[in-house]
C-alpha cells in the first residue's frame, strides 16, 4: 500500500519509518514495502529505488522493521515501472495547445460545413474546433484524442511510434535488475516484481498488448519481456535471494486477459524459478471513471478497480475472499506442472478463520491481508495472545483508498475512533501525531 509519506524526491522520511515500523510491531511473517519506482524520475511522494542515493534511506527502513519486529518479520520491497499519465486538461487548453493538428481535423470541419476554416491556418482550425458543440467535436476527434481530452493523456506499451516506448524491452530488464541489486544492498530479504494492475509490466502481459516487435500478440510473446526481466534480476541478485512477482488473475476489462492467461503465466513464472507468486485482480486504467478537470485518471474507480479492492457495497458474493477461486486455479495449474512454488492468496482476507480455511482448502499457500492489517497492525499478535475480541475489523468502505486517490497521507478511519490514544511506540505515552490538516491520526493506536 502506498502511504504517500516519502519526499517529493522519492527519499525515505521519518514518516515512512514510522509507518512500516508500526506494521512491524504486529510481527507479520512478511511485510511488503509499497510499490517503489525503478526509474530516477519525478513521481511525487512515492518511494524510488532508481539510483544508489536512495539506498541509505531504504537501509534505515529495513533497520527500523528489524528493530520493531525484533527480527521476526521478513521485509520485501515491491518494485514498479509506469508510463506517462497526465491530468485531464480544460477543453480550451487541450484544443489550443495539446492537440496535434492532422488532416482528419480539417476534413472533419469541412464535413460539418466549415470549409473556409478547414482551409485556414492552424490557429483558424483550432478556433473552429473550439467553437464546435461537444457532440460534433467528438465526431471530428479520433478515439485516442477523445480520451486525451476527456480523461487525460496516457501512454500505452503499444505506442511504438514513441522511441522510449519502443525501446522498453531493451531498457526494463536492466532497470529492474539494478533496482533489485540496490534492494539487496539495502538489506531487504527479497524483491517483489510488480507485474499487476495499471503498470508497464502488466500492460505487456495484457491481451490488449498488440505490439508487433515480438513482445505482443500471443501469450508466448506477451510474457517474453516479464521473463527477460526475471532472468536479468535473478542474474543480478543470485539464487540465494527471494524473488517473487505480483500479477493479475483477471484484468476485468473488455478485451483483457482472463484466468486462462493467468494459469499459463503462473506455470511460466514457476518454471523461471520465482520463489512465490502473488495474485491480484483488476485495477486498470481502461475502465476507470472520468476524472475531474485537473485530476489524473485513477485505475481503481471502474469495475476492474472495484474487483481489485472490493467494498461491502459490491455485489455477491461480497468482498471477502472474492479472488480465491481464481487463485486456486493458478495454484492447481502450477502444481499439475510439477512446481511447488508458493502461491499468495489475497483480496478481502479479514479474519484468521477465513485465512485458515483458504489454506486448508488449498486455495493458496500464504495468506496476505492489506486493508485488514491497516485497520489493525496488531491483529496477528492479538489473536495469538488470546485478545482476538479487541481486533479492529476493517469495514471495507475504502476510506483509505479515497485518500490514496488524492495522493495525501493514507490513514484508516477506524484509528480516529480512538483519536487520543497513544501510538504503539510513542515516547512517554504521548498522543498520536496528526495529519497535515490536523484531522486524522497518522498511526494506528497501540494495543
Amino acid at each position: 500500500m502506498v502511504p504517500w509519506r516519502a519526499t517529493d524526491q522519492g527519499l525515505v522520511t521519518p514518516e515512512n519509518e514510522r509507518w512500516y515500523g508500526r506494521f512491524a510491531d504486529g510481527k507479520p511473517g512478511v511485510l511488503v514495502v509499497e510499490a517503489t519506482g525503478v526509474r530516477d524520475i519525478s513521481s511525487g511522494p512515492l518511494l524510488r529505488i532508481g539510483d544508489d542515493r536512495f539506498v541509505p534511506g531504504l537501509r534505515r527502513l529495513v533497520e527500523t522493521v528489524r528493530d520493531r519486529s525484533q527480527g521476526d518479520t521478513r521485509l520485501f520491497i515491491q518494485i514498479i515501472d509506469f508510463l506517462v499519465v497526465r491530468r485531464r486538461p480544460p477543453r480550451e487548453k487541450y484544443l489550443q495547445r495539446f492537440l496535434e493538428l492532422k488532416t482528419h481535423h480539417r476534413d472533419g470541419l469541412a464535413r460539418l460545413g466549415h470549409e473556409e476554416a478547414a482551409r485556414g491556418t492552424d490557429e483558424t482550425v483550432r478556433a473552429a474546433l473550439l467553437a464546435l458543440p461537444q457532440e460534433e467535436l467528438m465526431g471530428v476527434l479520433q478515439t485516442r484524442e477523445v480520451e486525451d481530452l476527456t480523461h487525460g493523456y496516457r501512454e500505452r506499451v503499444t505506442d511504438e511510434h514513441l522511441p522510449h516506448v519502443a525501446e522498453l524491452p531493451q531498457v526494463l530488464p536492466n532497470l529492474f535488475a539494478a533496482a533489485s541489486r540496490r534492494a539487496r544492498e539495502a538489506g531487504f530479504d527479497g524483491v517483489e516484481l510488480h507485474f499487476a494492475h495499471a503498470y508497464t509490466m502488466a500492460s505487456f502481459l495484457s491481451r490488449t498488448n498488440t505490439r508487433g516487435d515480438g513482445y505482443g500478440g500471443s501469450m508466448q510473446q506477451r510474457i517474453r519481456l516479464p521473463l527477460e526481466v526475471i532472468e536479468a534480476v535473478r542474474k543480478e541478485v543470485g539464487t540465494d535471494y527471494a524473488l517473487g512477482c505480483r500479477y493479475l488473475s483477471d484484468e476485468v476489462i473488455e478485451g483483457g486477459s482472463r484466468i486462462e492467461e493467468a494459469e499459463y503465466y503462473g506455470e511460466c513464472f514457476a518454471r523461471a524459478g520465482l520463489d512465490y507468486l502473488s495474485l491480484s485482480k483488476g485495477g486498470k486504467f481502461d475502465d476507470a471513471k472520468q476524472p475531474r478537470i485537473g485530476a489524473a485518471v485513477y485505475p481503481y474507480t471502474g469495475p476492474s478497480g472495484h474487483e481489485c479492492m472490493p467494498t461491502v457495497h459490491i455485489d455477491e458474493p461480497g468482498p471477502f475472499g472474492r479472488n480465491l477461486p481464481l487463485i486456486r486455479r493458478v495454484r492447481d495449474r502450477v502444481r499439475s506442472a510439477g512446481y511447488d512454488t508458493p502461491i499468495v492468496g489475497c483480496g478481502g482476507i479479514h479474519s484468521f478463520e477465513q485465512a485458515e480455511e483458504a489454506l486448508q482448502r488449498g486455495d493458496c499457500d500464504i495468506a496476505a491481508a492489506a486493508r485488514q492489517s491497516l485497520a489493525d497492525p496488531d491483529w496477528f499478535l492479538k489473536m495469538e495472545t488470546g485478545c482476538g475480541q479487541s481486533i479492529r475489523r476493517c469495514i471495507y468502505t475504502n476510506y483509505c483508498e479515497g485518500l490514496d486517490q488524492k495522493h495525501v497521507e493514507v490513514t484508516c478511519q477506524l484509528w480516529d475512533r480512538d483519536f487520543d490514544a497513544p501510538d504503539a511506540h510513542s515516547a512517554h505515552g504521548e498522543k498520536s501525531r496528526r495529519s497535515k490538516d490536523g484531522k486524522r491520526r497518522l498511526e494506528a493506536p497501540g494495543r
